[in-house]
């Protein structure tokens, strides 16, 4: 424990408090139809896909934005994207309540675009953490910052019983006391230290595009221009990809060229993907599934995100003892052999609330072991990297209750979803276990200590003295370093 206040105390502990409100208050705001989805087809006819989908875009909105999220924060001032990103995410729980009649389908969707905007806050709110720490910490303070995702336990504990007396329109209101309190906490105590470059203006117009560009896709697809298949909705984040990646600066599309790079957006869509994807669809599993009454499916929700967000900063903690390439390898294979066991064996209740346990132990558990990895592994475009990799994480965080959706509608079971999701993890598993030897060079806590101090002491790169001492097992990344360096 002293340990862990010596820590904390080695950097700007105020700056952290405000980046875990941040990102706690944008996660409330990214799941608030979660929850509430058993309530909202109550009032709008809905197919099982169509419930998916509604709970599933705002989790693509904040994957796609935290691409152009993150390139702004490399050349703004943290503190004031936080600002502006907590004004748009508040904008669904000030006119939900406020609307004499029920929205449709289509405002939903679009309503859903900006709580997306909340989920991509950890674009921000971990590098702005991290930059005020020195790097022998990372892992427990991107850990503590990114438990905000404890936000998503208000939604399952606060919303249900509020939907339930008050309506569920109004009980997204809910939302807008913790979106304040974040917003205080920012404006009084957050500093960003994080080195920035580039236009600041050109990086806001690539957002505020890439947000309209979302509400143009989420409409085309609702009113069907583009097909009436299911297969249209999986292609949505084929779209919105392109769109965000064909405004980012050249210099910075050339981290799409690194192998490393895929293989951890590979991962986090797994550990990130599956635990903000599951946290969305779980209510509708459980009520669908196994019959749970809606209020108690929201309690199961919240204590299921409690776990998953209470053991992050312990996954962190543990990777910068052992490396997160160790603590992942375990996980992966954990998350898999769950997912293939539900798949196969579709528990009763006992069981399946069971293996939904070992699962959000996993999810959390990795998520802060893989961005222990983001900082060590490219120091100088860790607020890039966290918008990439993060919004891996936020697409896989769609195609799971998308993909649910679909096998319940067309199956009559869940069996194909959870089958399909640990075959992924498998793969994930095999991809890090062939790079594992490669990748233990630099993210081993006694290298990445040497570096730092080597830092201080000659001026290197970090990163780019990793690839040197690998051998060259990190090619392509030394010769990228060197470009952004002489820019």
């Amino acid at each position: 424990m002293k340990d862990v206040l010596d820590s904390l105390k080695s950097g700007n502990w105020r700056t952290l408090i405000a980046c875990f409100l941040y990102f706690g208050s944008g996660f409330t705001a990214w799941v608030l139809y979660g929850p509430l989805a058993p309530f909202i087809s109550k009032t709008l006819t809905m197919s099982a896909a169509e419930q998916g989908f509604l709970v599933a875009v705002p989790v693509l909105s904040a994957a796609i934005l935290r691409v152009p999220l993150g390139n702004l924060y490399q050349s703004a001032d943290g503190r004031q994207i936080a600002l502006f990103g907590v004004a748009l995410c508040s904008i669904p729980a000030v006119i939900l309540p406020l609307m004499p009649f029920e929205p449709s389908y289509g405002l939903l969707l679009v309503l859903g675009v900006f709580l997306g905007v909340g989920g991509a806050s950890f674009s921000v709110a971990l590098p702005m953490a991290g930059s005020n720490y020195p790097p022998k910490v990372q892992g427990l303070v991107l850990g503590l910052a990114a438990a905000g995702n404890l936000g998503a336990v208000l939604d399952g504990f606060l919303l249900p019983p509020l939907a339930a007396h008050f309506g569920w329109r109004a009980a997204t209101a809910a939302a807008l006391p913790v979106l304040a309190l974040s917003a205080l906490a920012l404006f009084f105590w957050a500093k960003d230290a994080g080195p920035k470059t580039g236009s600041a203006m050109r990086a806001a117009r690539g957002f505020m595009l890439t947000l309209a560009g979302l509400i143009v896709i989420a409409l085309l697809f609702d009113a069907g221009v583009m097909g009436t298949g299911k297969a249209r909705v999986l292609l949505m984040p084929v779209l919105g990809v392109l769109l965000a990646v064909a405004l980012l600066p050249q210099r910075y599309r050339a981290v799409f060229a690194e192998r490393d790079a895929w293989v951890l957006m590979l991962v986090y869509s797994i550990t990130f993907g599956g635990f903000v994807g599951m946290s969305s669809y779980v209510s509708l599993l459980l009520t669908n599934l196994y019959h749970l009454p809606t209020i108690e499916a929201g309690l199961v929700m919240a204590l299921l995100a409690a776990l998953g967000a209470l053991v992050r900063p312990l996954g962190g903690l543990i990777a910068d003892k052992v490396s997160g390439v160790h603590t992942l390898l375990v996980l992966l294979a954990g998350i898999a052999i769950s997912d293939l066991v539900f798949a196969a064996a579709m528990p009763p209740f006992a069981g399946g609330a069971a293996l939904l346990v070992c699962l959000y132990f996993a999810f959390g558990l990795g998520n802060g072991a893989t961005f222990q990895l983001v900082p060590h592994r490219w120091k100088e475009r860790t607020g890039l990297l966290s918008g990439i990799v993060g919004a891996a994480g936020g697409i896989g965080g769609f195609y799971l209750p998308v993909v649910m959706g679909i096998a319940k509608e067309s199956t009559g079971s869940y069996q194909i979803g959870f089958a399909t999701f640990g075959l992924l993890a498998a793969c994930a598993f095999g991809a890090l276990f062939a790079l594992r030897k490669s990748w233990t060079v630099w993210a081993r806590p006694v290298h990445a200590t040497q570096s730092s101090h080597a830092t201080h002491a000659t001026g290197s790169h970090p990163v780019m003295g990793s690839a040197a001492e690998s051998g060259g097992a990190a090619t392509g990344v030394l010769h990228f370093d060197s470009l952004e360096a002489k820019r």
